[in-house]
């Protein structure tokens, strides 16, 4: 399952607390739209029914009153109330408007009865009620008026009933909300701290930051931590062990070959060793560079002072150090700086492995008659350069030139493929920050590193 199909602890939160208030507001809705219904007609059809009495009553007393006279009973309600009298054989005897003609169970039945009807575009409230009439005759009477008024009181009745409600759950919803942030504000502070921590800072969380029903999961992510600390130290201390153990057999192994090339022998003999010398100047280098890495690993820097340095005097003694290297193969190696001291707070050997490393790059790329440049200055902080004209680097493998072990595919450069990890590991130690880019003219590499600001003077 990815990450974001799983939902946050605040959203599981709201969902489990607004679920059952939103069903709430649904069933209350269609309950409170029924009873209002149920209440807007009652009324009205108590009227209706009293209404359709008085015709009959009317027209009994007058033996044949004519429809004006009937209407006439009702100005208040002229147009907009209808009726029509029918005697027991179903002639229609007076009306006021046309209504449906009324069913044949209707002239033998004795109780009233109500039903919406629509004449036209007009929805009606239809009353059918028998009632005594002249001479002991019985009267079917029609009523019916217009259902507007009747749904503008439901209306009323409802958002009486629902308004209220709605206001409440967006309320509750509200204090639930800031409820929900305050209660997980501790949550959120112990992430921040975790986040903010250096990435070499293994110390177990603090339990006093959480609740109390999330310490036993802090308990045990600290024991997590105690045992990743573990196999961490483990595993550095092995590699530590293994490249220093390996040092001495290569070294040995290189010094024999050495001396065997000057005896005299066959030229597969020779070429034999020459292939041999190069093998092991490589895993010399290659334990050499574990060695470096280990050294700065971060459980391996966490006891090492940080003390201010001048980057310019490492800088220039690292370039002359690599100047023999970089004749040897035909290459100009460059040192650029204005003459300031340039402050930076770290350790000097994890600087030197850094500068060391990325010259070495340069050079190992670069073609005989290329230029390398070191550069130094300072500009909101100290920062150091290392340009070079060889063939550059992809931006898709820039990325991931600075894994372990990942060399750029097609290269045809020997390589172990550590030097810019150990580059990357000092970076992070010094919280400085690392970019790689093209080299001026889009030719070459061009790896730059901006240490934070610690004054312009030292």
């Amino acid at each position: 399952m990815e990450d974001d199909d799983i939902p946050s602890l605040r959203q599981r939160l709201i969902n489990w607390l607004f679920t059952p208030l939103y069903l709430w507001l649904l069933f209350s809705t269609v309950t409170g739209y029924l009873a209002a219904v149920n209440l807007s007609n009652r009324p009205y059809d108590l009227v209706l029914q009293e209404r359709a009495k008085l015709l009959a009553s009317r027209y009994s007393l007058s033996q044949g009153a004519n429809e004006f006279e009937l209407v006439q009973l009702f100005p208040e309600a002229e147009g907009e109330f209808l009726f029509a009298l029918y005697d027991s054989q179903g002639h229609r005897l007076a009306s006021s408007g046309r209504l449906p003609s009324p069913r044949p169970a209707e002239f033998s039945a004795n109780a009233s009865s109500l039903r919406n009807t629509q004449i036209a575009d007009r929805k009606l409230r239809l009353l059918t009620l028998r009632v005594p009439g002249p001479g002991g005759d019985l009267l079917l009477v029609q009523a019916a008026e217009p259902i507007q008024a009747r749904l503008a009181l439901g209306r009323s009745i409802l958002g009486n009933i629902v308004i209220p409600q709605f206001i409440f759950i967006l309320i509750a919803g509200v204090a639930v909300w800031v409820g929900l942030r305050k209660g997980l504000e501790p949550l959120e502070r112990l992430r921040r701290q975790v986040a903010n921590r250096p990435r070499d800072d293994l110390r177990p969380l603090e339990e006093t930051l959480a609740p109390h029903e999330v310490r036993p999961l802090i308990r045990e992510v600290n024991a997590l931590i105690e045992r990743l600390k573990g196999l961490m130290e483990s595993q550095r201390r092995f590699v530590a062990d293994a490249a220093h153990q390996l040092r001495t057999p290569f070294a040995g192994l290189r010094a024999q070959a050495e001396l065997a090339r000057r005896e005299e022998a066959s030229t597969t003999v020779k070429e034999a060793l020459d292939r041999i010398c190069a093998g092991t100047q490589r895993c010399s280098r290659l334990v050499t560079q574990l060695l470096t890495l280990a050294r700065n690993e971060p459980e391996a820097r966490l006891q090492a002072p940080l003390i201010l340095l001048d980057l310019g005097r490492i800088a220039q003694e690292a370039a002359s150090h690599w100047a023999p290297e970089a004749l040897r193969r035909d290459i100009d190696l460059g040192f650029e700086e204005d003459g300031r001291q340039l402050p930076v707070k770290g350790d000097e050997a994890g600087l030197r492995d850094l500068i060391d490393n990325l010259i070495d790059n340069a050079i190992h790329y670069t073609p005989a008659g290329g230029h390398v440049t070191v550069r130094v200055g300072y500009e909101r902080g100290a920062w150091l350069k290392v340009e070079d004209d060889g063939p550059g680097i992809p931006p898709e493998q820039r990325e991931q030139v600075f894994q372990r072990f990942h060399r750029i595919p097609g290269s045809g450069q020997p390589g172990s493929g550590l030097g810019l990890a150990i580059v990357h590991e000092v970076v992070v130690r010094h919280d400085a920050e690392l970019e790689l880019s093209e080299a001026v003219g889009g030719k070459g590499a061009l790896f730059t590193v901006w240490f934070p600001h610690h004054g312009s003077g030292m």
